[in-house]
């Protein structure tokens, strides 16, 4: 799912750096776990050139 929220302490952030805690929801999903991992990437598109 999407990340549907991102916190640092009670604040709503945009990024947290390497090695800061935070809080994160998930889009329909609510059944993360101590020990869960998450792993994500971002999906660029570019143009084809010649």
């Amino acid at each position: 799912g999407l990340v549907s929220s991102l916190k640092r302490f009670k604040d709503d952030v945009k990024e947290v750096a390497k090695g800061y805690e935070c809080g994160v929801g998930i889009e329909n999903f609510n059944d993360i776990r101590e020990n869960d991992y998450i792993e994500s990437f971002k999906e660029v598109k570019e143009k084809a050139t010649l």
